[in-house]
Order: C-alpha cells, then sequence, then structure tokens
C-alpha cells in the first residue's frame, strides 16, 4: 500500500478486483469468511489507503467463499452479505440477485464509467479440461448456448450501462476476458459469452472500453481488435501483495506483453489532452513493471 499511497500522482480511485480476503467457507456459519473479514479490517495499511482513496469492489470465488464457484454455491447470499458490510456499499438489489454495479465520474466530455460486473452469482459451471486441451489448467472451452457467465438479467442490465454516455469505460471482470493460453478460469470457458460481450461492446457503440480483470496471481496485458475496428485491451492485474511464481502460460496472439509474477498493482492513466490512456503494472515499490499506450482514436473513444 506504500507503493500505491508513494505514487507522484495520487490515485483519484481504487479498484478491488476480487480476491480480496481468502476466506473459503468450510463451516454452516461461514465462520472463515467472517474471520477473513475481520483480519481484512485490523490492517492499518489498508484503513489509511482507505481514508485516502475512494474505493470500489467486486469479488471472485475467495471472497465468494468457495474456490472456483458459481451460481449453485450454497453460501452466496450471506458472502454478498458480507461483502456490502465490509465495503460499504449499499446493494442496489437485493444481494441474492449479484452485486454489479457501475458509477459515472467526471463532467461531460470527460466521463469514465466504472462497471463491476459479478462473475460469480450467475455463472454456470464449468467443464474439467481432457487430454485434447493443450494449456495447463483445470478446465477447457464448451460452447452451449444455456451456459452463461452472467446471467440474462445482468446481460440487459450492462447493455443498459453500455449505452449510457461516457468516454472510457473500465470493464472490470473478476476473471480474465481475452486471455487464452491456460485453462483456469477465463471467459474463454464460455467462448459463446465472450463473443456475446464483444459483440454487444459494438452494437452499443460503447468506444473507449478497457477491460480490467484480476484471479490468476499474474499481470500482463491483452488486445483483441473487434470487426468494427476498435482495439479491445485488458489489463489484468494479481497479486497485489503475495507473488506466486512464474507463469506457465502459453504466449497466444492476444497476449501483447510480458508475464508478471511479482507482486503488481494496475494504473489506467487517462490524458485527456493528448487523447491517449496508459496501463500499467506497478511493483510493490509502486515503480512500473510493464505498460502500454492506447491512442483515443485506435479504442474508439467518442468525443
Amino acid at each position: 500500500w506504500q507503493g500505491v499511497l508513494g505514487l507522484a500522482r495520487r490515485p483519484e480511485l481504487f479498484l478491488m478486483v476480487g480476491d480480496n480476503v481468502y476466506g473459503d467457507i468450510k463451516s454452516p456459519d461461514g465462520a472463515e469468511l467472517i474471520a477473513a473479514y475481520r483480519e481484512q479490517g485490523s490492517q492499518p495499511e489498508l484503513a489509511a489507503v482507505r481514508a485516502a482513496v475512494p474505493f470500489l469492489a467486486t469479488w471472485d470465488d475467495h471472497d465468494y467463499g468457495g474456490n472456483d464457484a458459481g451460481a449453485t454455491y450454497e453460501h452466496r447470499v450471506l458472502a454478498a452479505r458480507l461483502f456490502h458490510e465490509f465495503w460499504q456499499k449499499h446493494p442496489e438489489r437485493p444481494v441474492e440477485q449479484g452485486i454489479h454495479y457501475a458509477r459515472t465520474f467526471g463532467p461531460p466530455g470527460q466521463r469514465v464509467q466504472i462497471i463491476m460486473l459479478d462473475t460469480r452469482s450467475f455463472r454456470s459451471d464449468l467443464v474439467k479440461k481432457t487430454d485434447a486441451f493443450p494449456h495447463w489448467g483445470k478446465y477447457e472451452p464448451i460452447a452451449e448456448a444455456q451456459r452463461t457467465m452472467l446471467g440474462e438479467t445482468q446481460w440487459t442490465w450492462l447493455e443498459q450501462k453500455l449505452r449510457e454516455p461516457a468516454q472510457i469505460r473500465i470493464v472490470v471482470s473478476s476473471v480474465q476476458v481475452l486471455a487464452e493460453g491456460h485453462g483456469f478460469e477465463r471467459w474463454g470457458n464460455l467462448p459463446l459469452e465472450r463473443e456475446r460481450l464483444a459483440k454487444l461492446i459494438e452494437a452499443t457503440g460503447a468506444g473507449g472500453t478497457i477491460l480490467v480483470s484480476g484471479d490468476r496471481h499474474i499481470g500482463a496485458m491483452y488486445t483483441r481488435t473487434l470487426p468494427n475496428g476498435q482495439l479491445l485491451a485488458e489489463m489484468t492485474t494479481s497479486s497485489l501483495n503475495r507473488a506466486y511464481g512464474p507463469s506457465k502460460d502459453a504466449r497466444t496472439p492476444e497476449l501483447v506483453s510480458a508475464l508478471i509474477h511479482q507482486e503488481n498493482f494496475g494504473l489506467v492513466d487517462i490524458d485527456w489532452q493528448g487523447a491517449k490512456l496508459l496501463l500499467s503494472l506497478n511493483g510493490i515499490d509502486g515503480g512500473r513493471l510493464e505498460a502500454i499506450e492506447l491512442d483515443f482514436d485506435a479504442i474508439g473513444v467518442v468525443r
């Protein structure tokens, strides 16, 4: 956290993109997740940065309460209640209906929309990988129309949000969207859902969309060009405080950076006058480890 607060320009907003605590539930009353939040809340470094910088948060599996868990997870309502209590966010709907939400900041012409997706509450079961799948990991793609990442209600909500006016949109998915070189949790395990997301961004005219993800204990940059020519970039940033070791992800075409396994946090730095945006991964001391620069025209910013 000292690396975050020690930056030359203090961030205007910090996004917690999931696995914010590790509290996998083993007990009927959720004691493990309750204890994890209690321990997190006692950390003076976190308290200091929360006092200095506004926070938005979503969850991933370990603050959802179950490793790789999805819609059938039995403790998801309890986990949602604990999530809202810790992050002091008033639910926009009953907690059993998902924790997704969006916020927009800035004046007209410089609006930044943050969309925090819920990739847990409605996600269908994944399929364990077979010998035919070429990459390391646990799962392989399954192209079945009935399987979902977001659920129909959240898909409808997302379309509405993408149609709202904004110049830059940061869409936060706890799990990776564009990555292909592994078989762990990712949108690529449900390829029809990933294509639906790409088509929705294009159909709604949601220019300036950037994807941010976590989960993988690595940091990396990915890009894909949509059929309309709009560049869609993704920054994966994790872990903030627990290095895991070199990644064995395959170097597939969408990966456009090194795979950073040191502790890292991501920065989205918007240069309105220069009409460009910098995505960077920064180390535990705040120093830059990797970065890509994106022109507004390339990512389809509507001004």
